[in-house]
């Protein structure tokens, strides 16, 4: 790749990327079109506005798309879903050559966009040193397309010593407003969010995107409650805006779910073993309404069980420079946990990053 080729897919990655919270449960997909060494072509995708960012940088450019280059982050597709297929467009258009980060891991292309373009004549080329960063653009994506479920992503903050939580007093943070600044970026990326009702009587929290950036649909707040013990006055429930879920059992109070129906709040059934939430009901639930991310923001016991039963795909850990130590501090998972060293739950593709002075994040998929 020479350097104007390298700037031109960099464009590509930054466009794809105003997608954030925008393209799901489509990819985030940004295009630049350039002939004669001249951008003649720009777009990304959004959900509402239908059509992708091939075709959007195909309408900019006009008669300037015949023999021009495309950079872009993601495989065009070669399939008929809400659009034609983008194959077709820029073959129609008179696009000369082609030049994609990562093929699509869509099963219904996968390959099949490069390939119809190529027995078109036009010249393809994968840029696979930008595929890393393609394909973590769009990891969410890929899992949901894959796995028909969102990715879960646990996260919490914690101690040098592994603590998320005091015996006696929780007021204020373990981490920084920097640290804290990351988290909301976080969850401005995710379609849901969930706790469980210990997270919310005790905290008190509301679990909003707070960024202010734009979303097509509200941050879904899910909250595990098998006895629906969710006060009404609670910042949860007071912060409603179409956007709060509350996943029970057959067992909690007829008269508390009515309560909580009454002010709009949609309550489910999930019933599971021991009298719990099936909290893999819950997940595929999201999966059936599209939701491609999951962020788990919750306490030990439940991080536990979420762990346990390998619902975890990824851990993000923000860690403070601080030590409570003590066995009464709760630790990042509760419950029985593992026995053996042999039979820890093992990480990999780990990756740290500071977020503060003095703070990192630990950033790791669950093999």
């Amino acid at each position: 790749m020479t350097a104007d080729e390298s700037r031109y897919l960099d464009e590509a990655l930054e466009l794809a990327y105003q997608g954030r919270a925008l393209a799901s449960p489509n990819p985030m997909v940004g295009a630049v079109l350039v002939n004669l060494g001249q951008v003649v072509g720009r777009g990304f995708h959004t959900y509402q506005g239908v059509k992708h960012a091939e075709v959007l940088a195909l309408e900019q450019a006009g008669e300037r798309a015949r023999g021009a280059t495309l950079y872009i982050n993601l495989e065009p597709c070669s399939h008929h879903g809400r659009t034609p297929p983008c194959a077709d467009a820029l073959i129609a258009a008179g696009v000369r050559r082609v030049v994609a980060a990562m093929e699509d891991p869509n099963p219904r292309v996968a390959g099949a966009g490069l390939a119809r373009l190529a027995a078109a004549g036009t010249e393809v080329e994968r840029a696979t040193e930008w595929e890393d960063r393609a394909r973590r653009l769009n990891e969410a994506f890929s899992h949901f397309v894959g796995a028909g479920r969102p990715l879960v992503t646990l996260k919490t903050a914690l101690t040098l010593d592994g603590k998320i939580s005091a015996p006696d007093d929780n007021t204020g943070w373990f981490t920084s407003p920097s640290a804290r600044a990351h988290v909301q970026q976080v969850r401005h990326d995710h379609d849901a969010i969930l706790t469980g009702i210990g997270t919310v009587l005790a905290d008190d929290c509301r679990l909003t995107d707070r960024t202010g950036l734009p979303r097509r649909l509200p941050l879904l707040r899910v909250v595990v409650d098998s006895q629906l013990r969710l006060p009404l006055d609670s910042r949860m429930v007071q912060s409603y805006q179409q956007d709060l879920v509350v996943a029970t059992t057959s067992a909690a109070s007829a008269r508390r779910r009515e309560a909580l129906s009454a002010l709009g709040v949609q309550v489910l059934t999930f019933d599971g073993p021991g009298g719990r939430v099936d909290l893999a009901a819950v997940i595929g639930w999201l999966g059936e309404r599209q939701m491609t991310s999951l962020l788990l923001e919750a306490g030990a016991k439940l991080n536990w069980a979420a762990l346990e039963a390998r619902l975890v795909d990824k851990v993000l850990l923000y860690y403070a420079p601080k030590i409570l130590g003590g066995l009464e501090s709760l630790p990042l998972a509760a419950g029985p946990g593992r026995r053996s060293r042999s039979s820890a739950i093992q990480l990999h593709r780990l990756r740290t990053f500071p977020v503060a002075t003095d703070e990192f994040v630990v950033e790791a998929w669950v093999a």
